[in-house]
């Protein structure tokens, strides 16, 4: 089943992506899938949930954020239950987001409750 998990995922952030009308205007996207720990309450979840969203507010690289948890009636998520898009201006965003002591104080709340992430991290692209 695994072996189907990467392509469903970039199906999935393909079809989401926004689309514009050139590069020099397309936003940068970052991607994030989350799969918890067995032991992870959903009051840990909802923490997570709620400090990713505060990012936004706290790092002025950050366009717009949206999240969701998966409904996948195909069931092959691979037990990724939550994805956040991240959208940036350029990839210089990204570069600022990554180190940023906000970014990181996010990560230390979240890496007791991680069992996986997956991240894809790509400029949109319009279809032709």
């Amino acid at each position: 089943m695994k072996q189907f998990l990467l392509p469903a995922l970039l199906l999935f952030v393909s079809m989401l992506s926004t689309n514009v009308s050139s590069a020099d205007d397309a936003p940068f996207r970052h991607a994030v899938f989350f799969k918890f720990t067995e032991t992870a309450t959903e009051e840990g979840i909802q923490k997570v949930v709620d400090e990713f969203l505060l990012l936004k507010e706290k790092i002025d690289t950050i366009v717009d954020i949206e999240w969701g948890t998966s409904e996948s009636v195909e069931g092959l998520d691979g037990g990724f239950t939550h994805v956040f898009f991240v959208t940036f201006a350029d990839v210089e965003g990204l570069k600022t987001y990554l180190p940023h002591p906000a970014h990181e104080a996010f990560v230390e709340i979240l890496k007791p409750i991680l069992d996986d992430v997956f991240v894809f991290d790509y400029t949109a692209k319009k279809p032709k």
